[in-house]
């Protein structure tokens, strides 16, 4: 399957975000690295039990890229191919990128309410590296309801339109901000 032109214009997004040493490169590092943001932002180390989890479920995707792809390392078209072969067309987002999702939605909820605050949804969207300009923004597109918390089921929901959705109304698109 062919991806969208706003497909694209999110995978680029989630290059930008995996090329942690901006190489144009995606490496199986970039991967860990991502994750290690992740963990320092909330407070545990990468070598604690669920630092490790986090690390391997991020191995995971790259693992997914790398095997679809035969390759060692990304380019930015590479990527885009290996993400459509695997979770947009493929059948790897429930086994690869849903746990993935799901730990990080619990590492943003750190007082386990069910609800991502501000305050969380910013630090992760600082691993990623989201303009700051952005982030509060993509909060309100994904805050459906409207209750100045995000659910798990809608950040989940905005992490899946994101990386495989179709549809260019879709909250999700705005994850990390505008396209």
């Amino acid at each position: 399957m062919t991806i969208t032109d706003l497909q694209a214009r999110k995978l680029d997004r989630a290059f930008d975000h995996f090329d942690f040493n901006r190489d144009d490169l995606i490496e199986r590092g970039d991967f860990a690295e991502l994750g290690e943001r992740f963990l320092l932002g909330f407070g545990h180390q990468p070598s604690s039990g669920r630092g490790q989890n986090l690390i391997e479920q991020f191995d995971q995707i790259w693992f997914a890229l790398a095997t679809e792809l035969g390759a060692d390392s990304l380019t930015r078209a590479d990527f885009r191919t290996g993400m459509d072969a695997a979770f947009i067309s493929g059948n790897k987002f429930s086994p690869v990128l849903r746990p993935v999702a799901r730990t990080v939605i619990r590492l943003c909820d750190t007082d386990s309410d069910g609800q991502i605050g501000l305050a969380e949804f910013t630090i992760m969207q600082e691993a990623y590296g989201t303009a700051p300009e952005d982030i509060a923004t993509a909060f309100e597109m994904i805050d459906g309801d409207g209750d100045g918390q995000l659910s798990v089921t809608e950040l989940e929901r905005a992490m899946q339109d994101f990386y495989v959705g179709r549809k260019p109304t879709a909250p999700g698109n705005w994850l990390f901000g505008e396209l």
